[in-house]
């Protein structure tokens, strides 16, 4: 009997409020009506561990978080997040759309918190097997309007039973531009991994330029 094909791993990355989820919402429709099977999930979260370290790591109200603290925790999240979930699907054939991976540990602890992306990718070779994504999908904006973006819908969506998720966004400018540059410096190292996307573009066209990245690198079409 042959073996199944492992599936195909794609991350979505960039800023606060840039429309990740939107758009991998939109693209798992997309894959769905081509046949594909697949999962979307999330980081920090994506498993019952993850979503009491998403409950700390992004409220508003969690502080003194060392950043390597913060650090460590993103990295717990992630490696129980790739045994128990990513990798047993990529296993049966399915395709995995992840919002955020290890992208953005470098990009938020490794230069917003100014740890240095060596200690990320160490932690990523050691504690999540080096797993690498097929495809990064680097969605990039306009920075202070990203920023209110996500500070609009967070404060929307918030719910006083679970608070708010609201902490990275209240972080300096200085902070997020520090972000910003560390994603430019990813995808500027991986460029075989990493496309980039003008997210200020109208919605559909944002999703229609993701689409064909899709099926040219990994559909061949």
């Amino acid at each position: 009997m042959a073996s199944r094909q492992r599936g195909k791993f794609i991350t979505f990355e960039g800023g606060d409020g840039v429309g990740k989820t939107t758009q991998m919402e939109k693209l798992a429709a997309h894959l769905r009506k081509r046949g594909i099977d697949l999962i979307t999930t999330r980081e920090p979260g994506g498993t019952a561990l993850g979503d009491k370290l998403r409950a700390v790591l992004l409220n508003s109200r969690t502080t003194g978080l060392s950043p390597l603290a913060e650090l460590g925790m993103m990295f717990a999240d992630r490696a129980q997040h790739i045994d128990e979930m990513i990798l047993p699907a990529l296993a049966r054939g399915q395709w995995v759309l992840c919002d955020r991976f290890t992208d953005s540990s470098e990009a938020y602890q490794g230069g917003g918190r100014e740890l240095g992306p060596e200690i990320v990718q160490q932690l990523h070779r050691y504690l999540c097997r080096n797993l690498k994504p097929d495809l990064t999908v680097l969605m990039l904006s306009d920075l202070a309007a990203s920023i209110k973006r996500a500070q609009r819908r967070n404060i929307k969506e918030s719910k006083p039973s679970r608070g708010d998720e609201n902490r990275f966004e209240q972080e300096t400018r200085a902070f997020h531009k520090r972000v910003l540059d560390a994603y430019k410096a990813i995808a500027e190292r991986e460029p075989e991994r990493v496309v980039r996307i003008n997210a200020r573009m109208e919605k559909e066209k944002v999703h229609r330029k993701i689409v064909a990245c899709v099926e040219e690198r990994l559909l061949g079409e």
